[in-house]
C-alpha cells in the first residue's frame, strides 16, 4: 500500500512513469479529474490505474521512508509551488486541487488500514 501511495508523488517529482498522450490526458481530465481533485472522498473499490498496481514485494521501511520524504518535500515546497503546476495526467491544477489530490488518495488508503 505504501508503494502504491508513493506513485502519486513519483508522478509529481520524477519521470519514472510515462505521461499519457494528449488524447488520453484530455479523456482523463474530462472523466477522472473531477473525481480526483474534488473534496468528495473516493468511493470504495474504485478501479486502480495500471501505473498504481504494484507487482512484487516491497520493503515496508523503505516505502515508508520514501512516503515520509515525499510528504516533507511537498510541505516544504508549499502551496504556492503547486498553484497551476502541470499535473502528470490532468493539466494545470490549482493549489486546492493539488491538495485534494494528494490528501484524498493517502487518506483513502490510511483509512482502509485503520491508520
Amino acid at each position: 500500500m505504501l508503494a502504491h501511495c508513493n506513485v502519486t508523488y513519483e508522478m509529481i517529482y520524477t519521470d519514472k512513469h510515462p505521461r499519457p498522450n494528449s488524447f488520453m490526458r484530455f479523456i482523463l481530465a474530462l472523466v477522472v479529474k473531477p473525481m480526483v481533485v474534488s473534496e468528495k472522498p473516493y468511493k470504495k473499490n474504485i478501479k486502480t490505474a495500471p501505473q498504481f498496481i504494484i507487482a512484487g514485494k516491497r520493503d515496508f521501511e523503505i516505502e515508508k521512508k520514501r512516503l515520509i520524504d515525499y510528504l516533507i518535500q511537498t510541505q516544504e515546497l508549499g502551496e504556492t509551488h503547486f498553484h497551476l503546476k502541470e499535473s502528470h495526467s490532468f493539466g494545470p491544477l490549482t493549489k486546492t486541487e493539488w491538495s485534494n489530490l494528494c490528501y484524498k488518495h493517502l487518506d483513502h488508503h490510511l483509512s482502509q488500514f485503520g491508520v
